[in-house]
């Protein structure tokens, strides 16, 4: 597994193919989990997912916005070359046990809710770690963002009902007895 206090991020362009990476992958995991959720009627949650997807590629186009405006040319980095804090990409769910077709809102909420919460811890070690100032402050930035959208998560679940019933199974698995 990589690490960024074992190999930190130095520079600018490097942090921003991290971020893309991580928002590019977090757009397309958001985006199959939503399809996933419609194929089997579960609306609600796929709108959540939907509505994810979305943030993180506004996310994505800002970060793109950022690097061109700076006029930053970019490093193409191999997948074993990522420097993330847990063996996946931050934003892709290190624990995929927790996704059903039937799940609620609420546990929707809660893998978003865990997803940016890794994100973020991301940038706060890059943070605490790089021996760039540019970067540190960058990734500042990209913490605190990711700490926004924590925040606004924790909003959406605090509105989840409490007694939220899970999705129901029109066409539940057949199992030979």
């Amino acid at each position: 597994m990589n690490n960024t206090s074992e190999r930190p991020i130095e520079s600018l362009e490097e942090l921003c193919a991290h971020a893309l990476e991580l928002e590019q992958e977090s757009v397309g995991r958001f985006q199959q989990l939503a399809d996933s959720m419609e194929v089997h009627h579960n609306q609600e949650v796929a709108g959540l997912f939907l509505e994810m997807a979305r943030l993180s590629s506004a996310h994505m186009a800002a970060i793109e916005a950022q690097a061109q405006t700076q006029g930053l040319t970019l490093p193409k980095i191999p997948p074993w070359e990522f420097k993330w804090n847990c063996p996946d990409r931050p934003e892709s769910h290190c624990l995929d046990e927790d996704v059903s077709y039937l799940m609620t809102a609420t546990q929707a909420l809660r893998l978003a809710l865990f997803n940016e919460q890794q994100a973020q811890a991301f940038y706060q070690s890059v943070v605490e770690h790089s021996p760039n100032a540019r970067v540190r402050e960058l990734a500042a930035e990209m913490a605190a963002e990711e700490a926004e959208h924590v925040h606004l998560l924790q909003e959406w679940l605090n509105r989840q009902p409490a007694d939220e019933e899970p999705a129901e199974d029109f066409d539940p698995p057949n199992m030979p007895e």
